[in-house]
């Protein structure tokens, strides 16, 4: 401070009047606003000091808050799932060697409607399809409880045998395989199904339902039972799908109750994103 311009104890800077200190003009401006400059300084690092620990305090909140609004959206909106199997090809690909489809299952729909005839859904399987299903969680009890709560936020899958398949029938409807065409039936009539590409054969008088060596597109015809869907894989000849648990409490059919939701969009990989094309199915 004595080296600054306005130092009080140079001459003249203090007028005295009985003992008191009057401070003149120029240096009462430079006492205030070096005051005002030490405080507004000081003020701000405070300031900064206070924010800086508001985060870290807000912080685990901020955390909290987003695993929670993921569990929801997991839980209730939608999921992404891979597709493992090529019962699907050629809508969605999981062929061994190739970059398995990753697909966004929508959830809200079917808590307001059922699925119909040609949606692709997933569903938990039944337990006559899931004989084979091999759990996904680790042996150690501390890495399986990490995983199911990373299950929880959607950074793990599930541990279930969840299943892909397209909706051929609904409860009530009667189906079955096949007419002179080598078509599936509902309810006696035909479907048109255009998404399916790679079937078992079928030759008229040589290969068909009444032959010696029947068809392995033969089947039914089956009822589906109530508050149930038949599903099937869009490659015929590559899945185990409701033809192959005909002998089963549900006669092959999913129930409602293991729908989980409906197949929109595939994300990954990226040269194949797009909509899953969900025809209905409409007995011609």
């Amino acid at each position: 401070m004595a080296d600054s311009p306005h130092d009080p104890a140079g001459p003249g800077a203090h007028r005295y009047r009985d003992d008191a200190v009057v401070p003149n003009d120029r240096t009462s401006g430079a006492h205030h606003r070096r005051e005002d400059t030490d405080s507004g300084a000081g003020f701000s690092r405070t300031d900064d000091k206070k924010k800086e620990k508001s985060f870290w305090r807000e912080l685990p909140i901020l955390i909290v808050v987003a695993l929670a609004l993921s569990f929801l959206l997991q839980t209730f909106v939608a999921r992404v799932y891979l597709i493992p199997s090529e019962s699907m090809e050629p809508t969605l690909h999981g062929c061994p060697g190739c970059t398995g489809d990753r697909i966004v299952v929508e959830k809200i729909s079917y808590r307001f409607s059922e699925p119909r005839p040609g949606d692709v859904i997933v569903f938990k399987g039944p337990d006559s399809w899931s004989a084979g299903y091999t759990s996904t969680r680790s042996d150690n009890v501390v890495l399986r409880g990490l995983q199911e709560v990373g299950s929880l936020i959607g950074v793990v899958p599930p541990d279930e045998n969840d299943l892909v398949k397209r909706v051929i029938a609904v409860g009530g409807q009667t189906v079955e395989c096949c007419d002179d065409q080598g078509r599936v039936l509902v309810d006696g009539k035909p479907l048109d199904e255009p998404y399916v590409q790679m079937d078992y054969p079928f030759t008229p008088g040589v290969v068909d339902c009444d032959t010696d060596v029947p068809s392995g597109r033969c089947f039914g015809p089956i009822t589906v039972p109530e508050d149930a869907v038949w599903v099937m894989g869009d490659n015929r000849s590559n899945s185990a799908d409701s033809r192959y648990h005909v002998g089963d409490e549900y006669q092959g059919a999913v129930p409602l109750d293991n729908v989980i939701g409906k197949a929109q969009f595939i994300v990954l990989p990226p040269g194949r994103w797009g909509l899953i094309d969900s025809p209905e199915i409409i007995p011609s």
